[in-house]
């Protein structure tokens, strides 16, 4: 009895090692394996070059990555080559959805037609592409961005006078757009826009040759309109040279601490804010939802998209968001207390304000 109790033990202690070694044959998931099952979100940036694109790139992947996505973002450093590149590469990569922050709406059409070839998905993020028919398009009121620099200007300026406008990027169609709110905006007020140009690529020191070349026809302006607070950086080195700092109500957009840190010290009238983290996190849920194949126009979608804009050639889905003028007035309600920047910054060089 005492052996056949022994054999049968041992044939269960048998059993029990063949079948964990049976449970050790299925073996974890690789990283790539788990990837491949993942969505795949290519983002291409177009530089870092302008402070918020960092904000946008880290509130866009957090979301993207907390929906269980997987982002691989690339940046081409205001060069059209390098971008038609990565995108290429994005292609080759089999990318779900595409987020693309265009260097050149144009020039970007055919390898964005390409990966749609593929199958891929494409976001146009705060920069429309023309004539692809894109899945969707996500940006601020660019029209309402350039309407409120020119009121912005006209609050500071009632009299009337000159003024220089300095551009952005020609490349760029939010610029068309801004131009068109401004004119608008422009058109019942004794201002006039004595000199005007673009700064490619967005490059702040042209700004400063620009406003220089203004001030080469006349030194009788009352303001400038500036395409970025990182051009407007450069525009107001340049009145500064000229003893104009701070006499010549200067107005951009993006609320960087740097321009809010100017207009409180009194050299810049006006930012425009716009809310970065709503539209990263706003196109982070829409990519996810079109590379699951699931509606953005449903009233199911927590960023339901109900516009449309013209590309050129097609109406494609718009999800627009508001901008918000920032002045001195406003400054500690619209930024502070929303905390886009601290207090502690942006009054840092005005002496004797104490934080609330």
């Amino acid at each position: 009895m005492r052996k056949q109790r022994w054999v049968s033990a041992l044939l269960l202690l048998c059993l029990l090692l063949f079948s964990g070694c049976g449970a050790q044959t299925e073996m974890p998931e690789t990283e790539d394996e788990a990837a491949a099952e993942s969505l795949q979100i290519g983002l291409s940036f177009d530089s870092f070059v302008i402070e918020r694109w960092l904000r946008d790139r880290d509130m866009f992947v957090s979301t993207a990555q907390s929906l269980g996505a997987d982002v691989n973002v690339q940046v081409a450093n205001g060069v059209v080559e390098e971008q038609i590149s990565q995108i290429e590469y994005f292609i080759q990569k089999k990318m779900d959805v595409i987020v693309i922050i265009a260097i050149d709406g144009t020039a970007l059409t055919d390898v964005v037609k390409k990966a749609q070839d593929a199958g891929i998905k494409i976001v146009c993020y705060d920069r429309i592409i023309e004539n692809v028919n894109a899945d969707l398009y996500i940006s601020f009121d660019n029209v309402m961005v350039g309407t409120l620099m020119g009121e912005a200007l006209k609050n500071a300026c009632p009299e009337g006078g000159n003024i220089f406008a300095i551009y952005g990027s020609p490349t760029d169609n939010n610029v068309d757009q801004v131009i068109e709110g401004l004119t608008a905006s422009l058109a019942d007020s004794n201002l006039t826009i004595v000199y005007s140009d673009y700064c490619e690529n967005w490059l702040a020191e042209l700004a400063f040759e620009r406003v220089n070349e203004g001030l080469s026809i006349t030194h009788d302006i009352v303001g400038v309109m500036c395409g970025n607070d990182d051009l407007a950086s450069q525009a107001i080195r340049a009145l500064s040279e000229n003893r104009l700092a701070g006499q010549v109500a200067v107005v951009a957009q993006d609320a960087e601490l740097a321009a809010c840190q100017r207009i409180v010290e009194g050299t810049q009238e006006m930012t425009v804010f716009k809310q970065v983290e709503l539209e990263a996190e706003a196109a982070a849920v829409l990519s996810v939802a079109l590379g699951r194949g699931e509606s953005i126009t449903s009233d199911t979608c927590s960023y339901q998209v109900t516009e449309t804009i013209n590309d050129g050639t097609y109406d494609i889905p718009y999800y627009s968001i508001q901008p918000v003028a920032v002045t001195a007035e406003n400054m500690d309600e619209v930024i502070i207390d929303q905390g886009f920047h601290s207090q502690e910054d942006v009054y840092l060089n005005v002496s004797g304000h104490k934080a609330n």
